[in-house]
């Protein structure tokens, strides 16, 4: 098999900003810059002539901003990635969380302040995994083409129920570890949900400040049960889905006085480059619920949550993985299920339907 390549188109109106893409992409492995452009207009010329596999994307830029250029992309099932910039604002979160909506693959903050080389450090560490996990899936994807039999195999059309020894009981509570991929997975998993579930969920969704406050909201007003970002100290409700605030750790832990649960929100340090951390709340869970708990692994990159579903699988908890075929990225799920403490191996569509079957 032939040393897979990505083709990366840089667009941005920014001269400054092409520079650092650029400066960063060229010594990156695997991948190979095929054009840049100012505009949307432009970019959509270059990507219709040189079909690159991945767009690094402005969102707002003159003629035709990064938005129509992903509508273009979904309307012509356009096979080219994208990752688009975003700012910190309110307004840059909603419409961030509009491009993924619209296939972008993820997103990376435009750097606030700096000078040219801190802020080329930190592109870097945001591009550099999303190039891996990218050149992964163009990896197996040439492959499935030269192996027909093998796409066909890889297709799950239900769960995967695998053989356990623990007996499990009603779950009281639910866990769910998601990445890349999760902002749209949420939007299709939450309002399954029923709102009478009568537990409550903790979602660790890896997101920096702002968007998931964005995220919840927007989650909120498609779901049956409340969804809302976390607040430290706040008692435990059942129907309701709380998010962990970017750049915050979340744990759920007995509260002094009145000895029921609540949440704690803290400064602790990033676990697996993540704050907040799937592993860091899968602990709390296990050790708070014990058995009475399930934890989910969905979507993204990296492998944060494996570690935390060791701890939930040993006290008895039910633990439910997201398929390969409907990740955005098999990242997070893969190691967990290679460890065998997986007890369902589920497609997206049919997650809340196991989760609640754990619940009832």
């Amino acid at each position: 098999m032939n040393t897979v390549t990505l083709k990366v188109l840089i667009v941005d109106d920014s001269a400054m900003y092409r520079k650092i893409i650029q400066s960063v992409l060229e010594v990156c492995p695997g991948v190979e810059i095929v054009g840049n452009a100012d505009n949307g207009k432009i970019a959509l010329t270059k990507i219709r002539s040189v079909k690159p596999d991945l767009v690094i994307l402005d969102i707002e830029m003159p003629e035709m901003d990064g938005l129509e250029v992903l509508e273009y992309l979904r309307r012509e099932s356009s096979d080219t990635a994208a990752i688009v910039f975003s700012t910190y604002t309110t307004e840059g979160a909603r419409i961030t969380l509009r491009a993924l909506e619209l296939g972008a693959f993820d997103f990376i903050s435009k750097p606030r302040s700096g000078n040219l080389e801190e802020n080329m450090k930190l592109f870097k560490s945001g591009i550099e995994p999303m190039i891996d996990a990218l050149l992964r899936q163009k990896t197996v994807r040439t492959a499935v083409k030269e192996i027909p039999f093998l796409h066909r195999n890889r297709i799950q059309t239900s769960p995967i129920f695998v053989p356990q020894s623990t007996h499990h009981e009603k779950s009281r509570a639910v866990a769910i570890g998601i990445s890349t991929g999760g902002p749209v997975a949420l939007s299709k998993l939450l309002p399954k949900i029923p709102a009478d579930i009568g537990i409550p969920l903790f979602i660790v969704q890896h997101m920096p400040a702002m968007f998931t406050e964005a995220l919840a909201v927007k989650l909120n007003a498609i779901s049956q049960i409340w969804v809302r970002e976390a607040v430290d100290g706040e008692e435990i409700y059942v129907n309701t889905a709380y998010i962990a605030p970017g750049g915050r750790q979340m744990k759920v832990e007995q509260s002094a006085g009145s000895g029921r649960l609540i949440i704690r929100l803290t400064d602790d340090s990033p676990e697996n480059n993540c704050k907040p951390s799937a592993d860091y709340l899968f602990r709390s869970i296990a050790y708070c619920y014990g058995r009475w708990a399930t934890g989910v692994i969905m979507t993204g990159m990296g492998y944060d949550g494996s570690e935390g579903l060791k701890c939930m699988k040993e006290c008895g908890a039910v633990i439910i993985a997201q398929d390969e075929t409907s990740c955005a990225v098999y990242g997070m799920p893969r190691k967990p299920v290679e460890l065998g403490i997986v007890d369902v191996i589920t497609p997206l569509e049919q997650m809340a339907e196991e989760i609640c079957r754990t619940v009832r």
